[in-house]
């Protein structure tokens, strides 16, 4: 499948370094956000701001979803029904309800519309440098036509089996990535109280046995105070919610995903709900 053109509905923080990927690739972006200035952002930089998602599905045969949950894809999907032709392909980057994905993809099925998870694993500011990862889920036939799209998003992608699939491991991996976060948050905390210098132990944990790369892209925003979002706290206690929810089906307990829960709820209760997840540290304020 050759990338000329791709619609994109959903211009956020993920969204927006998706089009910056694809826009340095070659490719034509014509993409619609129900924020006018997310909008305006994509035409200043050399996209194609489109009046609405119908606009969008009629006028590309690829179109990239970057939404908050996986309901709103299904709404956008419901209005844009008499768009939707065969042929068309859908990679939806939303973290989302496996279940969700599985009955859009049954449904597209019957439309002749292809359509493939890419769940991207890190911040929107490794997005941007190409340096995420992209888990596929979805048959082979539909992952081949959209591999070279992929391409020029990450460098490293996985696909990992069939519509679901991939849903299932963002949430996995986003639990570990989380525990890492608080994890740090805590040891920072401790560290500071007991008199230590925070900075110092940052950098006594980089080079310990205890290193984890969220030291390298949460670390500095812990110690500065500096929250200005990659990824929003309020985003991971949604997907957090979500690890509980499939837990629960698996019959998997999760008892420290329950207790991040909290601390996540702690920090929302602080305001900090539209910052940077690494804003988890002043739940330990």
């Amino acid at each position: 499948m050759t990338i000329e053109k791709v619609g994109l509905i959903g211009i956020g923080l993920l969204g927006g370094s998706l089009a910056e990927r694809l826009l340095q690739g070659g490719s034509e972006v014509c993409g619609f956000d129900l924020d006018e200035s997310r909008r305006t952002w994509l035409a200043e930089v050399g996209g194609h701001s489109l009046a609405s998602t119908e606009e969008v599905f009629a006028g590309c045969d690829l179109v990239l979803l970057s939404l908050p949950t996986s309901a709103i894809v299904r709404e956008v999907l419901s209005a844009a029904r008499e768009m939707l032709r065969a042929g068309q392909v859908i990679v939806d980057t939303t973290t989302g309800d496996p279940e969700d994905a599985v009955a859009v993809n049954a449904e597209l099925v019957q439309r002749e519309v292809d359509y493939v998870e890419c769940n991207v694993v890190g911040s929107s500011e490794q997005a941007r440098h190409g340096e995420a990862i992209c888990l596929l889920g979805g048959c082979l036939s539909a992952v081949s036509r959209v591999q070279p799209f992929v391409d020029l998003l990450t460098n490293t992608a996985f696909h990992v089996g069939d519509v679901g699939t991939a849903s299932r491991m963002k949430l996995a991996i986003n639990l570990a990535l989380g525990m890492h976060r608080a994890a740090l948050a805590e040891a920072l905390a401790l560290a500071g109280a007991a008199g230590l210098d925070e900075s110092l132990t940052l950098q006594v944990l980089k080079a310990s046995p205890a290193y984890s790369r969220v030291m390298d892209t949460k670390g500095e925003k812990m110690l500065t105070g500096d929250f200005t979002p990659q990824a929003r706290l309020a985003q991971h206690r949604k997907d957090v919610e979500l690890m509980l929810q499939l837990g629960e089906r698996c019959g998997q307990t999760l008892p420290l995903t329950s207790v991040h829960r909290e601390l996540l709820d702690r920090a929302i209760s602080l305001g900090y709900g539209d910052d940077d997840n690494s804003a988890i540290r002043r739940a330990f304020d």
